[in-house]
């Protein structure tokens, strides 16, 4: 009950702000831009795979977009509150980190996950035109779901250790993007080298999911990903014990 009492005022929160609404309309005029675009480019250069090809395209785009605009949902979640001193009352109340942690977590999530759900719109409107095959949506869709996890789970793992929004979004972005190009330096590592880097990048991790395929392996990878930031927001939080604060 605790959770969900702070997911409820973390929702209440974002869907009574202005910069939701902003980031949304960004999030789905750009998703429509690319949609189009990816669709055009797949009727031009007719007999291409339309079923696989156009999703993958189109997850990719929608992956680019979200590394920019999830990290300014995420950047206020304790950074606002530890310059209001808001986080210092609600830990006067009884509760635990881990709820804080998992409520603004799962709010978040939420969001962006309605922001996502919003583009199922696209093969709704190419079904009435040309089959669509469910199987590569459903595993793309998936893929880019556990992929958003992991994108809160680290931004909020970063806004738990600042008091300044600003630094918080930058500094989740500028993270993110590392997980992003950590395979793309090739010329200067071996083979062997690359591969094992790969093993942790999180976005060649997304790539068998908007081919059409659910790995287990990638699946677990993200829950870990996610598991690992959270747990260090968690101990961020708890720091707060050795400056004598509780």
């Amino acid at each position: 009950m605790t959770v969900l009492a702070i997911v409820a005022k973390e929702l209440e929160l974002y869907l009574a702000s202005y910069l939701y609404y902003v980031l949304a309309a960004t999030f789905l005029v750009l998703a429509g831009f690319f949609f189009y675009t990816n669709l055009g480019f797949f009727v031009v250069m007719g007999g291409m795979d339309l079923t696989r090809g156009l999703w993958q395209y189109q997850f990719l785009d929608l992956q680019r977009i979200l590394l920019v605009l999830v990290p300014l949902l995420t950047m206020r979640l304790f950074a606002e509150e530890r310059k209001l001193g808001t986080l210092e009352l609600l830990w006067t109340y009884p509760v635990r980190d881990l709820e804080i942690v998992a409520g603004k977590f799962i709010a978040c999530l939420a969001v962006v996950t309605l922001m996502i759900a919003a583009t199922a719109l696209h093969p709704l409107l190419l079904a009435r035109f040309a089959p669509v095959a469910a199987g590569p949506l459903v595993a793309g869709y998936v893929g880019l779901w556990l992929l958003v996890a992991a994108f809160v789970a680290c931004g909020l793992a970063v806004s738990a250790l600042t008091e300044s929004q600003l630094a918080a979004g930058a500094a989740t972005y500028g993270l993110l993007l590392l997980f992003w190009v950590l395979t793309w330096n090739e010329a200067a590592v071996n083979e062997r080298t690359l591969g094992l880097v790969a093993r942790f990048s999180l976005f060649d991790r997304f790539y068998p999911f908007v081919r059409g395929a659910i790995d287990t392996q990638d699946v677990v990878y993200a829950v870990i990903f996610a598991a690992a930031f959270l747990s260090f927001t968690v101990f961020a939080l708890d720091t707060r014990r050795w400056r004598g604060v509780r």
